[in-house]
């Protein structure tokens, strides 16, 4: 508040409100790349003044709305501090990026060396992420996602020196925050998540699309990337008075034509200009979804711009082209290209590095609609275009007189295509016909726009459907063994996106299975009925030799795992189910104190249990179910496991059950999902998978929500619920209890032990061991999940195969962090692994 009362207060003592400080005051007190270092000072005091009136009202506001809150988050001798050096350190950060760039962008450099930079906007923009820092992982990221990407965009497309600025001090805000709050700042972490990944990538596109329409709009854009306006909007009028020389000569009638459909372009002709941008813009939300659909359409459209500036730069090479408006673009990028090279290679490469990208990242996307959504998309599609060009035509032949040249019917057939391309596609192809009269302009400009809008509304609406992963005739096939015969408790993540299918010679039972490094590693044992289990698994077996694979049956129940000690083959012992029988289930009793602590903590809350599915779920609700796993992952800041391990897009099935913890104001606490166990067409139980808590919600959501479902399924008449396996943990039971089929054959082995050692190693990250802990709570039956191979040779390949599975995502500076969080945290207990808790 001080600090807007010396804003105004300096502004009316000289008299810079209404036009911003004079000449002298800017010499000496604002900013420009040539203050430094004599009016060194000015890099302070810039921020104590406005452009003009206006700028005096937004900045204000900026203060007020973000400096306010943030000083009381941060306390009032934190955020000056803050303040103060984002604001010098942004100053610095823009100038010396402007001394390193001018080898390479001398001509942008040169540009904006007369710009002048006053306001606040640096040091609260700083400020700002500099406070980043105290909020939650989620928020966090999401902050700093939509300001930087904000940033970036100004700066390369809009390219002033205040754009620079800003940049910097966001920069050093960030670095800065976590200092402030007494903790080192860390950098490159890993996507974490197949989510988070689509919402930076969504994002970058979004970026893509507005920056051209950005530099379109501003009048000096000065960017590197600003000449893309020219490739790809083409809305830049022409000159009225390169009009006037233009049309005043017979022998340029057509590009006069050309010339004046710049030039009176009026909304919708800005709507056709930017067209690439709006579809670009409406693709990024279905990235966003995790669409296939997207991910293909923005792929095509990035190859398009691509060719399309691969036709500018031959332009560019050969010889000089006319000044007119249609070849406007050429003539600006030319004058860039005489002086610095680098200055369109630049901006050329864009269309080509995201196409790179998206290539890249494919596999995020692999959502699709449900069956025939895009044939009747296609089919309304074309219908719409049959019945605009009908109606063009129609009324291209009633208002004929209205164009120049008259068009006759062959005329306008002709032009018809041209109505449904973008602007900048059509203007280096002089028109046939031109509109002069309103009518006709109505008709010639509208036809577009019509179609586009409509056309992007339907899409649009594509991504609102209910989006399950659509399965392959395979994947329905072993859907129907699995609720015709009878699967384990892991039976039902062989429908998971990634598995492929092999079925008995009986076609009764299969196999679900995924190769890699030669090998093929199933999730779980046969699906089927029992008495194929060892046929099956011999049939398996000779089917990967005959592929040239080594078979690895992962996961596999102790029955299995004694077949295959009679067949010569090895095991170990590489997770552990906890089983809880429904028949008994009271939760009565000292051992379960914390169970009904839970419950009763529970009621007093106001929070209950709603069992429902994502896919039926209020919107609102599926919002917040998002939001919580995000938060989970992102705290973990370690990349999303899978293969025997759900996340957000295993949880949209219909078949698979959500249980909220839910309050009254409809904040949902947690949540848990559950997987049906099928045994001769019908349910017996249910397995958890997914699991995840509101970090500043209900502590004890998750045993609330166990118990819940426990005595819930149990009056549904349920056997068991298999609270699942966590992997690399076990809990060693006295022999002399157990019963004789579930005592090891024999000693640990070297692999055995290496795998304890592995799961100590991965506890501080993922928390298996604090996993299984937790679940013991509900004093279980624990059995063993095994993995079986035949040759202790093939090893090396299975352990990487089993590594690939898990962690898909796993690349080097994903990999690097990890190593580094393994070797730097000490091992720690607690429940701060893979369950919400």
């Amino acid at each position: 508040m001080g600090f807007v009362i010396v804003f105004w207060g300096l502004g009316a003592l000289t008299s810079s409100l209404a036009t911003g400080p004079d000449a002298q005051l800017r010499l000496n007190f604002a900013l420009t790349p040539r203050s430094m270092p004599d009016h060194w000072w000015a890099a302070v005091t810039s921020a104590f003044w406005a452009r003009d009136l206006t700028g005096y009202v937004l900045e204000t506001a900026l203060v007020l709305l973000l400096g306010v809150p943030l000083e009381r988050r941060m306390g009032r001798r934190a955020y000056a501090i803050a303040a103060v050096s984002t604001q010098i350190l942004g100053v610095g950060i823009a100038l010396g990026f402007l001394a390193l760039a001018q080898g390479l962008l001398g001509s942008w450099t040169a540009e904006i060396g007369s710009h002048l930079f006053v306001g606040p906007s640096a040091f609260i923009i700083g400020t700002a992420m500099a406070g980043t820092a105290s909020m939650a992982t989620l928020w966090r990221r999401r902050i700093r996602l939509v300001t930087f990407a904000l940033l970036l965009l100004l700066a390369l497309y809009s390219g002033g020196f205040a754009d620079l600025v800003r940049l910097g001090a966001a920069g050093a805000g960030t670095v800065l925050g976590p200092l402030l709050m007494g903790r080192r700042p860390r950098f490159a972490r890993p996507v974490s998540s197949r989510h988070e990944g689509r919402v930076l990538l969504s994002l970058l596109i979004a970026a893509s699309a507005i920056g051209p329409v950005v530099a379109g709009l501003i009048p000096h854009a000065v960017g590197p990337l600003s000449i893309l306006r020219f490739l790809f909007t083409n809305i830049q009028p022409v000159d009225p008075q390169t009009l006037q020389g233009v049309c005043s000569d017979p022998a340029q009638a057509k590009d006069c034509a050309v010339a004046q459909l710049q030039l009176r372009a009026g909304a919708g002709g800005i709507f056709m200009a930017i067209l690439p941008s709006f579809l670009l813009l409406l693709l990024a939300e279905g990235l966003r979804r995790g669409r296939r659909f997207a991910w293909v359409g923005t792929l095509l459209i990035q190859l398009g711009l691509s060719v399309l500036a691969g036709i500018a730069l031959a332009g560019v090479l050969q010889p000089a082209a006319s000044a007119t408006g249609a070849s406007e673009g050429i003539v600006a990028i030319e004058g860039s290209a005489s002086t610095q090279p680098f200055t369109l290679a630049l901006p050329l490469l864009l269309p080509l590095a995201l196409t790179i990208i998206l290539l890249a990242t494919r596999r995020l996307f692999h959502v699709q609609a449900p069956k025939g959504t895009y044939r009747r998309l296609a089919v309304r599609v074309l219908a719409i275009a049959a019945v605009l060009s009908v109606v063009y035509v129609g009324a291209g032949l009633l208002l004929a007189q209205e164009f120049s040249p008259v068009p006759g019917l062959p005329d306008l057939l002709a032009d018809v295509p041209d109505r449904f391309l973008p602007l900048g596609f059509v203007l280096d192809v002089p028109p046939a016909i031109f509109p002069q009269g309103t009518a006709a302009v109505l008709v010639y400009e509208g036809v577009g726009v019509i179609f586009w809008a409509v056309a992007g509304v339907l899409i649009f609406r594509t991504f609102l459907h209910q989006a399950h992963t659509r399965h392959d005739a395979s994947t329905e096939r072993a859907r129907k063994v699995i609720k015709t015969w009878e699967g384990s408790s892991l039976s039902w993540m062989t429908t998971w996106p990634g598995n492929m299918y092999w079925f008995s010679a009986s076609g009764h039972s299969f196999v679900a299975y995924r190769v890699s490094t030669g090998v093929a590693l199933t999730l779980g044992g046969p699906v089927g009925p029992k008495s194929e289990m060892a046929t099956v698994f011999e049939e398996f077996a000779r089917y990967c030799r005959g592929n040239g694979w080594t078979p690895c049956f992962y996961s596999v129940p102790q029955e299995l795992r004694d077949h295959a000690d009679s067949s010569g083959w090895s095991s170990a012992q590489v997770a552990q189910e906890t089983v809880l029988p429904l028949h008994s289930v009271s939760f009565k009793g000292k051992k379960f104190q914390d169970i009904r602590t839970a419950l009763n903590n529970a009621a007093k809350a106001g929070i209950r249990y709603e069992w429902t599915s994502y896919a039926s779920a209020p919107f609102s609700v599926q919002v917040q179910i998002e939001e919580i796993s995000e938060e989970w992952v992102a705290d973990r800041n370690m990349p999303e496991m899978g293969f025997t391990l759900g996340s957000l897009d295993e949880l949209d099935d219909p078949e698979v059950r959500c249980l909220l913890a839910i309050d009254q104001r409809h904040t949902v606490h947690a949540v848990t999902s559950w997987l049906p166990v099928y045994r001769n067409g019908h349910i017996v139980g249910w397995t958890l998978d997914f699991m995840r808590r509101r970090s500043g919600g209900f502590r004890a959501s998750i045993e609330f929500l166990i118990a819940s479902a426990a005595l819930s399924l149990k009056d549904e008449g349920c056997e068991f619920v298999s609270l699942s396996g966590a992997p690399l943990a076990r809990v060693e039971e006295d022999p002399s209890e157990m019963p004789l089929p579930r005592r090891r054959s024999r000693p640990p082995g070297s692999l055995d032990r290496l795998l304890d050692w592995l799961g100590a190693t991965l506890e501080p990250v993922y928390g298996f061991r604090s996993l299984l802990a937790f679940k013991a709570k509900f004093q279980p039956r624990y059995e063993p999940l095994y993995m079986l191979y035949p040759d202790a040779a093939s090893l090396p390949a299975v352990g990487t195969a089993v590594a690939r599975a898990y962690l898909p995502m796993l690349n080097l500076g994903a990999g690097l962090a990890l190593a580094g969080r393994i070797f730097r945290w000490p091992k720690r207990s607690g429940t701060s692994g893979l369950s919400g808790p």
